[in-house]
């Protein structure tokens, strides 16, 4: 019996160590059967497309998304929209949302670089669906014990990292997030929604767009530039991102979808900012300002 007709009885059995190279082998094999409708000039035009706009995308991303750039970019706004005496840029460096304003400007060029950019590749240059590179429900309730697996061990490790002054002075990244639970909430709007744009552009666009001329191939190339994304942060979490990567990479292809990885990313992300300001600045004790 192949790896692909093989039933999964067992939730769990995409996780088990003796059978993670089957789940490989049955990418390639899926791959294969769709190199065959697929004319070799096509799949390899689409891969450097797919290569192409992940590097411009990335290369945008780097440069582009601290809030200096924001800085600079208010007075150009103000020429173009006649704006006198720098009123934009004066309400800006006296808003006590400044900081807030900043990570606005930092998830807007995630959501740009990581989703619309990507998405506009797919309908309009590969001519395909952007259900195809996993924007659907998909088979997620089929993994669900086995996404469950992956969130929880980091999960608890994040509760026990947050008596680590590192750990609890370094999330959450909005450093006024327990002013008041509008700022909480907002922080954490902006960032689930840069967690969405994150699996999207690495699970979804790269790994759909690179798997029929690479098959499993695309989740190793996926896992580079994931791990170097992380490099900025606490060297554990980038460790723990090769791994993780390459998990979450293969949910996807057999889920045929994100929102798996979305769900985990989102589950860890909230332990981690909760966990680190309950042992810091402690949790808003207002609901505005």
């Amino acid at each position: 019996m192949s790896s692909q007709s093989r039933p999964l009885h067992n939730p769990l059995y995409w996780l088990h160590p003796k059978q993670i190279w089957s789940h490989v082998s049955a990418i390639d094999e899926q791959a294969d059967q769709e190199r065959q409708n697929v004319s070799p000039a096509t799949l390899k035009n689409r891969a450097w497309i797919v290569i192409a706009v992940a590097c411009v995308c990335l290369l945008m991303l780097h440069y582009l998304k601290y809030s200096s750039n924001l800085r600079t970019a208010i007075p150009l706004l103000e020429n173009l929209f006649a704006i006198d005496n720098h009123q934009w840029l004066i309400s800006y460096q006296r808003s006590q949302y400044r900081e807030l304003l900043g990570y606005v400007w930092w998830g807007g060029w995630h959501l740009l670089t990581f989703i619309i950019i990507p998405m506009l590749t797919i309908r309009y240059v590969l001519k395909q669906s952007v259900r195809d590179y996993g924007w659907q429900w998909g088979e997620v309730h089929k993994h669900w014990l086995g996404y469950c697996l992956l969130a929880t061990p980091i999960v608890f490790f994040a509760i026990l990292a947050s008596f680590r002054d590192d750990f609890a002075n370094h999330y959450p990244f909005y450093n006024l997030a327990h002013k008041s639970w509008l700022d909480l909430l907002l922080w954490e709007c902006i960032y689930i929604t840069q967690f969405i744009a994150v699996e999207f552009f690495f699970r979804g666009f790269i790994v759909n767009g690179l798997r029929p001329q690479f098959g499993s191939l695309s989740v190793a190339v996926m896992c580079l530039p994931y791990l170097m994304l992380h490099f900025p942060k606490l060297w554990l979490e980038s460790t723990g991102a090769i791994l993780f990567g390459f998990f979450l990479g293969i949910l996807a292809l057999k889920s045929r979808s994100i929102w798996g990885g979305v769900a985990v990313h989102v589950a860890i992300a909230l332990a981690m900012d909760f966990a680190a300001m309950i042992q810091t600045k402690g949790l808003p004790e207002q609901w505005l300002r």
